[in-house]
């Protein structure tokens, strides 16, 4: 079995190449014309969209023909798939890649809306992946991604709203928005719809970083080693701070930090520091 996902799991393309999965394009849209989000890196795309002020870029999902051509591939190599994409709630990839799905003739090929993105999506493609070279059949790596997809909180700050609200996925941050855009939201991803929440304000990024981090204490408690990823689009500093307080309050079992990916980028801006957790036990079992 094969597993498939795309940009915006945040997967680096060294992980993607050891554990052998194949990663659908999602597509960033200038004035000047549309390129690969995985073919900038984000500093080079934060140049880009800095340059390009006050218009910022769209982005564009795989279309069916994208996924249609990548699954009969991998069909007619002789690999049935498992195919894992953004949250439904956020981008319609998982339309995309189930209408393709359906076309592959002679091998399985199954989709997963992950319910969520960035780091919280690329720790179910971790687990299916390794799950795969460790054996397990399908009814079992399902079950684990339900497990991961119900253990994890994806969650995130901002400085502006502005790129959210620009590109229209502010959703349910719209009534915190509207009158207060100097306001610092808290917002997760949802678990049962895969959509923005938000769950706290505070007046200043400093301040929201400690409100982030206080959520997932309360969310963890300090006898369950969690795997943690920090991510960030530009705020190295702030990404050390949340660091710092997250070995502080959980009990990190595993920490990283990540960049978010230029397509996830055009959404949020470069002012974007949040946190990726999950339960270790859940990826740390699999052999």
């Amino acid at each position: 079995m094969k597993i498939v996902t795309d940009s915006a799991a945040d997967l680096p393309a060294s992980e993607a190449e050891a554990l052998g999965v194949t990663v659908a394009p999602l597509f960033i849209i200038f004035p000047d014309g549309e390129v690969e989000a995985s073919s900038l890196t984000p500093d080079q795309f934060y140049d880009k969209l800095e340059a390009m002020q006050p218009q910022i870029p769209t982005t564009a999902q795989p279309s069916v023909g994208v996924f249609s051509e990548l699954f009969q591939g991998l069909a007619q190599a002789g690999h049935d798939i498992l195919s894992i994409h953004i949250s439904s709630g956020l981008s319609g990839t998982v339309n995309s890649a189930r209408l393709a799905a359906e076309q592959v003739t002679g091998r399985l090929a199954q989709v997963v809306d992950s319910l969520t993105l960035s780091g919280g999506e690329r720790f179910q493609v971790l687990a299916a992946a390794r799950a795969v070279k460790a054996g397990w059949d399908k009814e079992a790596i399902l079950k684990r991604l339900e497990e991961i997809r119900q253990a994890t909180e994806v969650i995130y700050t901002l400085d502006t709203l502005t790129y959210l609200a620009r590109g229209g996925r502010i959703g349910r941050v719209q009534s915190l928005a509207s009158a207060l855009l100097n306001i610092k939201p808290i917002i997760n991803v949802d678990k049962k719809d895969g959509k923005y929440n938000t769950v706290s304000k505070a007046r200043t990024i400093k301040r929201a970083v400690s409100t982030l981090s206080d959520h997932l204490a309360a969310l963890y408690p300090k006898e369950s080693p969690v795997w943690a990823s920090v991510v960030h689009g530009r705020l190295e500093e702030q990404a050390d701070a949340l660091t710092a307080q997250l070995k502080e309050k959980l009990n990190i079992g595993k920490l990283e930090t990540l960049r978010i990916s230029p397509v996830l980028g055009v959404h949020t801006g470069p002012g974007i520091i949040g946190a990726c957790v999950v339960p270790l036990h859940l990826l740390e079992d699999i052999v």
